[in-house]
């Protein structure tokens, strides 16, 4: 099992955070489904009386999507798997500021697990084993820090409306982040911790797997952060009534989306 923590800095609020996660979230699947491929939401409800954190948070919202996938992973998986087999199931309990996502395969079963964990802190990146894991699993965990503004993204990847390093907020007037370690001075300013575990049990391949899992959520984690911030004038301002609306409707248009179209989005 490989395990990684990514701390991405943003110049947000805890607050302002958890609307623009779920709004960006929405929007963001939107652009990832098309032609029989992308995201299907299967529920998203409340829950309660689900511990999580040790028992630190009981309630929150709780979504179960499908990802239908078959050119958005690589080629030699393509190869391997049977067809009908590129589903990844995604279940997420979200008592925000703490949040716990699984992801799975039916085909694969117990062979095949990513866990995502994320705390949501009000700091600039500088706090150690926030998860509060056992001192020997700790010491496995590789830390990454995730600059937004400075790190390369792809050609692929890259837009000049998503670049944190050219936007500046009409509403709020944050941005452009250019200078180094910009969030060691940014004010406000938050950190997502987020703890990837990924384990692929498939002989002969199973390493090279975990690796490339890991880095294509390096490159997810920084697509998306690029893009919350870059999105703010859509999502400031917003209330929770707003964005469930909105997740009402984007359930609506991704199940169209998906059978119609072509394949959009990350492709593997």
């Amino acid at each position: 099992m490989l395990i990684k923590e990514f701390r991405v800095p943003l110049p947000l609020t805890v607050e302002e955070y958890h609307l623009a996660q779920l709004w960006a979230v929405a929007e963001a699947s939107k652009r990832e489904t098309g032609g029989g491929e992308g995201i299907e939401v299967i529920t998203n409800e409340h829950f309660t009386d689900y511990p999580l954190m040790a028992g630190r948070y009981i309630s929150g919202q709780y979504t179960y999507k499908i990802f239908h996938l078959k050119h958005k992973v690589p080629s030699f998986i393509r190869l391997l798997a049977p067809e009908g087999a590129l589903e990844v199931h995604e279940k997420s309990w979200n008592a925000y500021p703490y949040s716990k996502t699984l992801y799975c395969n039916p085909y694969m079963k117990d062979d095949f697990l990513i866990s995502v964990e994320t705390v949501h802190a009000a700091d600039r990146g500088n706090t150690e084993n926030i998860h509060g894991l056992m001192r020997s699993k700790w010491r496995e965990v590789e830390v990454v820090m995730v600059d937004i503004a400075n790190d390369p993204v792809s050609a692929a990847d890259y837009h000049p409306d998503e670049d944190p390093t050219k936007y500046i907020s009409k509403k709020t007037g944050r941005g452009p982040l250019r200078d180094p370690y910009w969030w060691l001075q940014s004010e406000p300013v938050m950190t997502c911790y987020k703890l990837v575990s990924c384990e692929f049990r498939w002989f002969g391949i199973q390493a090279r797997v975990e690796r490339y899992i890991q880095d294509f959520e390096r490159r997810i984690i920084t697509n998306f952060h690029r893009q919350v911030f870059c999105w703010m004038d859509e999502w400031y301002g917003l209330t929770m009534e707003d964005i469930r609306c909105i997740e009402d409707l984007t359930k609506k248009e991704l199940d169209q989306q998906r059978r119609e179209g072509t394949v959009r989005g990350t492709l593997g």
